[in-house]
């Protein structure tokens, strides 16, 4: 079992002057339909919720019991989407870098630094920035991004699944499941799906569409 995100990272930067340190991280890079969401938030230690980590590690119930003790105890906290037109307009990296580029501008307190989540730096902040590989494992104003990030994309998703039902996004969050390509073979692509993703790929492979 891996050990839980703490605050050595930001610790680091604390004792280098540096006050107001941002985590930011997204969700939703893998999925074929559906937004990808990011959030930005600024811990103090004495107030963080115990328990964070890697939202991936944890359970549906516990993220969602996690989630509004963030909002109420960090210093600030914001959350960027990038909806799938931009997705395919940009390419899906660009718009997770974007959709955390706009996170961290939305902060209500403007950072000092930004931990970012990955290996690849968020361009057009106002301040200095790391990136973290891994670092919603690492850091725990990261694994707080994660989770609101995570938990706002969840309820965003099973919004959409009513708007357009049929392709399982309250189960599957709208990532390539087997149940989720069965639909697509079933009902073709929605409006919110990704052409520019794997779906588009698996269309030129003659899987999903006839030519």
């Amino acid at each position: 079992m891996s050990p839980r995100a703490d605050f050595r990272l930001e610790e680091a930067l604390w004792r280098a002057g540096i006050d107001r340190v941002a985590g930011t991280d997204e969700a939703g890079r893998g999925c074929l339909a559906g937004p990808v969401v990011a959030a930005a938030v600024i811990l103090e230690p004495a107030t963080a919720p115990d328990g964070l980590e890697d939202s991936k590690a944890l359970s549906p119930a516990a993220r969602a019991a996690l989630a509004p003790r963030i909002r109420e105890h960090a210093l600030a906290w914001s959350i960027g989407v990038c909806d799938p037109g931009e997705i395919d307009r940009m390419n899906i990296l660009k718009a997770s870098l974007e959709a955390m580029r706009r996170a961290v501008a939305g902060l209500g307190v403007a950072p000092d630094h930004v931990l970012v989540d990955g290996n690849r730096l968020v361009t057009g902040l106002a301040c200095p920035a790391t990136a973290v590989v891994r670092g919603d494992a690492a850091s725990r104003s990261i694994a707080a991004a994660s989770i609101l990030a995570k938990t706002v994309r969840d309820r965003m998703m099973e919004e959409l699944a009513e708007r357009h039902p049929g392709y399982g996004w309250e189960r599957n969050r709208g990532y390539p499941t087997p149940d989720h390509f069965d639909a697509l073979e079933r009902l073709g692509p929605s409006p919110v799906h990704r052409f520019s993703f794997s779906l588009r790929r698996r269309e030129r492979q003659g899987e999903l569409f006839a030519p």
